[in-house]
């Protein structure tokens, strides 16, 4: 076959006996825009590119992208002076802070405390007197942090964080935590000392992130599955502490200067605002913003891959102060691209009726009706859902609630983005029982449905393979990785 969207479905394409047509359809409609873009690869649009970055590698925040990805995209696709830079789904602030550098001014969307802490946390590190910082770097050396320990400062578990840290070691935390709240009189430098703990939870935990959950090392107690997990070894508080202190005084003390540290600003810039960080989720920020009133949108979206951040960020949340209804309220007010999430439709249409704004929910949802392929899928995925295949009964809800809320904010840039503007989307195709969901060309259907024009949807050489667990049924077969690129007519 021709048609490498069908070839995608499964290794031998002549084998699908799936109903493909709405899909070739729009296969055929974007083939011509479906471009391999040799510049791009996994590194740069991931978090890998920033690994021996300042301030990225304090803390990784894995599910960004990179600064250089931001600075390429900007150069190749915006051909005008910087104007109003947006990144609704905005993370760590990757996109928000390599654009301020080139003097854009920026506007950041978070949902999840943890990135809006980690941007908090950068905001502050331009007033860091480098002098002080090492000062207090060598007391902490001194310091015995458990006989700072107090309960008034103790982390309150929630049931996925329980028993996470030797016990030791939580007691080293707690008192360093309230060491640095009860001693460290400098607002700036208590933040960027409370970040240094921060960012190294999973370090001196029985955790470690593994995409939709938090893996434990057989020495937490916890019950292990078919396979036991060894972590290894476990830094201790102290040293990881001492190293990531030492870590961040070397980049403020390096031979740069310290407005540079961070971001390698153009000649040409302009000194621009702070960011505009907005916390809570884009499906409710958004239509708060003006019309037109954004030049370029670089994001990249949760994925429609099940992964949970809730749980692979537990530890850091319960750090910030969440509690277990903080997590699973703030589980549903995410994208939904998990089997847990509710449908948010009803809640969309009262929040449209509030700020008078019900004709535009009637006009997303019948778009979002009309999105065929996208239906085919819902079909195929519902039937392999009644026959047993699917290894959650919730994925087909999970798929059609992305692409709904998906809809609502692709709606929200078009209203937003002046003409002629930029939208910039890193995303990945996903597959379930087999069946691949072309994400990019549904998107971006979508997209033209609200006056966008796809201008490219950049492909890397190498795809996204399939997971261990489809592997032997499904082979090798690559899904596409991609990044968007639209115009507004």
């Amino acid at each position: 076959m021709l048609n490498a969207i069908v070839e995608d479905f499964d290794e031998d394409a002549s084998t699908n006996t799936t109903p493909i047509e709405a899909r070739n359809l729009l296969y055929q409609k974007y083939k011509d825009r479906l471009v391999h873009n040799p510049e791009l690869d996994r590194t740069l649009v991931s978090f890998q590119a920033n690994k021996n970055t300042p301030f990225y590698s304090w803390f990784k925040y894995k599910e960004g992208f990179s600064q250089r990805l931001v600075s390429y995209l900007l150069e190749k696709l915006w051909l005008h002076k910087p104007g109003v830079l947006l990144d609704p789904f905005a993370g760590a602030g990757a996109a928000i802070f390599a654009a301020k550098a080139q003097g854009w001014q920026t506007k950041g969307i978070e949902v999840l405390p943890v990135g809006i802490y980690a941007m908090q946390a950068r905001l502050i590190t331009p007033s860091i007197n480098i002098a002080s910082l090492e000062t207090v770097i060598n007391s902490l050396k001194l310091l015995d942090f458990e006989n700072y320990y107090t309960e008034a400062h103790k982390i309150n578990h929630i049931a996925i964080t329980m028993g996470a840290f030797p016990l030791q070691q939580e007691r080293q935390l707690i008192g360093y935590i309230a060491y640095c709240h009860e001693q460290v009189k400098d607002f700036n430098l208590k933040t960027l000392l409370l970040f240094a703990a921060f960012s190294i939870l999973e370090e001196i935990s029985y955790t470690r992130k593994d995409g939709q959950y938090l893996r434990w090392d057989y020495r937490s107690g916890r019950s292990q599955g078919k396979r036991v997990f060894d972590k290894g070894y476990i830094r201790p508080f102290g040293k990881a502490l001492e190293d990531k202190l030492s870590q961040m005084l070397l980049d403020f003390s390096g031979n740069m200067m310290q407005s540079r540290l961070f971001e390698e600003v153009s000649s040409s810039a302009q000194v621009e605002p702070e960011p505009d960080l907005f916390e809570g989720s884009c499906l409710e920020r958004l239509p708060l913003l003006p019309s037109s009133s954004i030049d370029f949108v670089l994001t990249s979206p949760p994925y429609a891959n099940r992964y949970d951040y809730t749980r692979t960020y537990a530890l850091e949340l319960v750090f910030l102060g969440s509690n277990d209804v903080d997590v699973k309220r703030l589980r549903q007010t995410m994208l939904s691209c998990t089997v847990e999430n509710k449908n948010k439709r009803e809640q969309l249409h009262q929040f449209y009726s509030n700020i008078q704004r019900k004709a535009d929910f009637e006009m997303v949802d019948r778009i979002f009706d009309q999105q065929n392929a996208l239906h085919e899928v819902l079909e195929i995925l519902d039937m392999y859902r009644e026959t047993g295949k699917l290894n959650n009964e919730h994925i087909v809800r999970l798929v059609h609630n992305y692409f709904y809320e998906m809809c609502f904010v692709i709606f929200e840039l078009s209203r937003l983005v002046r003409p002629g503007g930029i939208v910039a989307m890193v995303n990945d195709n996903v597959r379930y029982a087999g069946e691949e969901v072309p994400v990019d060309l549904i998107l971006s259907e979508m997209a033209e449905a609200f006056g966008f024009i796809t201008r490219n949807i950049w492909t890397l050489g190498r795809g996204k393979g399939n997971s261990s667990q489809q592997m032997g049924t499904h082979g090798r077969s690559e899904l596409r990785k991609c990044v968007y690129v639209w115009e507004k007519s």
